[in-house]
């Protein structure tokens, strides 16, 4: 192993991260004035199957963190390689992620993207803080499935599908 890259350990966090690849999804929700909120999620973990639960985390300054309260329903949308402009849509600039006709309202109002290979739909049960961020616990109430796509990866600052090993 070379260690001649070795930085603090801000620098070697960012660095390692980068080169640990994430799947990709978007969560959204409602903010407190009813308006369409989301954002960009390479945090998604499940955490139980029974109850049926999820966890993602958020930094507290972002835009769509006054929709995150304990109660509040969310919409996790897990993404393929087909559906990457909605990755690409929901972490750009919070005034246009809603803008077209890349989604729909459900019945109880929450946001629903179009084109996602699958929909987790929840409620929040928990947020644990954690200096700036924070950790969200959703319990997941129902489920939308899409068309099956490959799995989206988030790695080295881009978005990419994996490739298969030859052994």
């Amino acid at each position: 192993m070379d260690n001649s890259a070795a930085t603090d350990g801000t620098d070697a966090f960012k660095s390692a991260f980068r080169r640990h690849a994430a799947g990709v999804a978007v969560v959204t929700s409602l903010a407190p004035d009813g308006h369409p909120v989301g954002f960009t999620a390479t945090s998604l973990a499940s955490l139980a199957a029974v109850p049926p639960l999820a966890t993602f985390n958020m930094a507290q300054v972002s835009s769509s963190w006054p929709a995150i309260t304990v109660g509040n329903n969310v919409a996790i949308h897990m993404l393929g390689p087909r559906s990457r402009h909605l990755a690409e849509r929901m972490a750009a600039d919070h005034d246009l992620r809603f803008v077209g006709d890349h989604w729909h309202a459900d019945e109880t109002g929450l946001p629903l993207l179009e084109g996602a290979t699958a929909i987790a739909v929840g409620h929040i049960i928990d947020v644990h803080t954690v200096h700036n961020n924070a950790v969200i616990v959703v319990h997941i109430d129902r489920g939308i499935l899409g068309d099956e796509d490959e799995a989206l990866l988030y790695h080295e600052r881009a978005y990419m599908r994996p490739s298969t090993l030859d052994d």
